[in-house]
């Protein structure tokens, strides 16, 4: 198994594994493969065996002019059913963390998980992060594409 930063060629697969972790229509393959060809704002890292993706990883990389480092969010997790208990999401995890370390001046490097997905809030733990004590608020869930 190979943990490799996820390329343009990638996206047929993504899209599929984003399909099963998020659902139908919140993301289309083109965008996909805009979003893999050009920018910095996000680094994914996929779980490659053999050609067949196992799972992926998504780090946000944000910053303000508020501060002078990067902060980078991992933002989705995923591993294929099939693949789980393997140590696939603990081994992309770290891979992205150490690219980002390595690449971007980072100041933190955050990750937010569901109260009751104790599996991944484990997971986190085991890898070093900890409940800094802050609150995360929402507002509303717009349409993935607003109406024609």
């Amino acid at each position: 198994m190979e943990i490799r930063l996820a390329t343009a060629k990638d996206a047929p697969q993504l899209f599929c594994l984003n399909e099963q972790f998020n659902g139908a229509g919140v993301a289309t393959l083109e965008g996909i493969r805009g979003s893999l060809a050009g920018g910095h704002q996000e680094v994914v890292f996929v779980a490659d065996l053999g050609g067949v993706l196992a799972g992926f990883v998504c780090v946000q990389l944000k910053k303000s002019f508020c501060y002078s480092s990067l902060a980078a969010e991992i933002t989705e997790v995923f591993v294929r059913q099939d693949f789980r208990r393997r140590g696939i999401a603990s081994r992309m995890i770290e891979a992205a963390e150490r690219h980002c370390r390595r690449n971007y001046p980072l100041g933190e490097f955050t990750l937010l998980v569901g109260k009751s997905n104790l599996a991944a809030y484990a997971l986190y733990k085991s890898l070093g992060f900890c409940d800094d004590g802050r609150r995360h608020l929402a507002k509303g869930r717009w349409p993935a594409f607003p109406p024609a």
